[in-house]
């Protein structure tokens, strides 16, 4: 028979990663759910159509999603991001506004595995809809900053930009494309395919070769209405009256179509410098309308769990929480009261484990000590004959005090409560 093997681009978490994982999970769910956020967890695969909406020029729906027809001769593709599925679920709903959800999954891209990013890649995230307040912004921003900083993490920066009203992106795109086509012979052949679908994205190279082109071209301040450089100033004013300090970059421009006014993206300083986003977001009116509803304004962001841990780990911050258990059970009376006295324990929320199979005391002692436990309960003849168990600490575990002692089993639970930390 094959020996089968993960796709390329995905891969198994095992614990004790797993365990990282989740609890990464329940810090941003700490986080956010205090600032009046509910979590949705939308499906995995939708309509075609609503992640078309992400811009037909850009390289997710051109290039990298994963779409195809069902039995029923749907169109359906698997989700490579989640604001798109978040917003056809307000248009589907229509839940009270403003409507504050955060989530947490997988996506799915068909692109290049590299360090940190892969084919299936998880996220966690919000959406705020049916604000158009520049404070919002500021508050939202704050969220994923309060995050980073519950994780431990000292080193990742926040980049600002805005893209200005539509009709202001479309005056800087014309002008774009017209600069660029200009100074067509100094890009490379990839930025040059890229500006025959989306000059905007000519900003977005990371390639030596066009640095000096790029640099150059017009900044998206210049082309700002009055209304939308006034709601960037706001939100500007809003992160220095809450000290998070920010760097406004011009060329930052994201990679969905739908963002309008405020763009960031946050950086981790630690990693290499062409990986080092971690997360981002921006304000995306207009795509709520896009897929069927109300003009509706929304604000989201959405922070890559894996470049999130890398940047963990560059810090040395935030490592997998402990999954020893509390306790033990070595039984070589046959396995039936370990069998009991686990369960027992574990209803009285003590996490304990055992060994199987009949070995012997040594064998079960030593299973004892690589479960990494406080302590081993014992249970042998005479414990079984008394209606007792034995309570010894182990090595590393609880002290220099490895005197062990006889409790009778109806006094067990309330002396392990005593005992264990709290």
């Amino acid at each position: 028979m094959p020996e089968y093997h993960t796709s390329p681009g995905t891969r198994d978490i095992l614990a004790p990663d797993s365990t990282r994982w989740r609890a990464l999970v329940d810090v941003f769910a700490r986080v956010v759910e205090r600032a009046g956020f509910g979590q949705i967890i939308p499906p995995m695969f939708e309509d075609l159509g609503v992640f078309l909406r992400l811009g037909e020029a850009t390289d997710i729906v051109t290039k990298e999603m994963y779409d195809f027809e069902d039995k029923g001769g749907r169109r359906v593709a698997l989700r490579p991001e989640m604001t798109a599925g978040v917003v056809r679920a307000f248009v589907q709903h229509r839940p009270l506004l403003p409507w504050k959800a955060w989530y947490a999954g997988p996506n799915f891209r068909y692109e290049k595995a590299q360090q940190g990013r892969y084919r299936q890649f998880d996220q966690v995230g919000v959406e705020v809809l049916g604000v158009d307040d520049p404070n919002l912004d500021a508050e939202v921003i704050a969220l994923a900053w309060e995050f980073y900083g519950q994780l431990g993490l000292r080193q990742v920066r926040l980049v600002m930009n805005s893209l200005g009203e539509p009709e202001d992106r479309a005056r800087y795109v014309d002008a774009l494309r017209d600069y660029f086509t200009r100074n067509e012979d100094a890009l490379t052949p990839e930025s040059r395919q890229t500006l025959l679908r989306n000059p905007l994205r000519v900003l977005d190279s990371k390639r030596e070769h066009d640095a000096a082109v790029v640099a150059g071209a017009p900044v998206i301040a210049d082309f700002y209405s009055e209304s939308a450089a006034a709601h960037f100033a706001t939100v500007l004013a809003g992160l220095d009256r809450l000290g998070i300090p920010y760097e406004v970059r011009p060329s930052l421009v994201r990679g969905l179509d739908y963002y309008r006014k405020t763009t960031f993206e946050f950086v981790g300083a630690a990693l290499e410098a062409s990986q080092n986003a971690v997360g981002g977001g921006g304000r995306y009116d207009g795509l709520a309308e896009d897929l069927g509803g109300p003009a509706t304004p929304g604000i989201g962001f959405a922070l890559g769990v894996d470049r999130t841990l890398l940047e963990c780990d560059a810090e040395g911050v935030f490592d997998a929480p402990s999954r020893n258990v509390s306790v033990f059970v070595v039984d070589v009376t046959g396995g039936q009261e370990a069998l009991s006295i686990t369960h027992d324990l574990r209803g009285a929320a003590i996490s304990c484990d055992r060994a199987y199979e009949g070995r012997s005391m040594k064998s079960q002692m030593k299973a004892a000590d690589r479960s990494g436990a406080g302590y081993a309960l014992i249970i042998g003849g005479d414990e079984l004959a008394n209606g007792t168990v034995t309570l010894r600490p182990l090595a590393g575990q609880a002290g220099d005090d490895r005197t062990q002692i006889s409790i009778p089993r109806t006094d067990l639970i309330p002396t392990l409560k005593r005992v264990l930390p709290s």
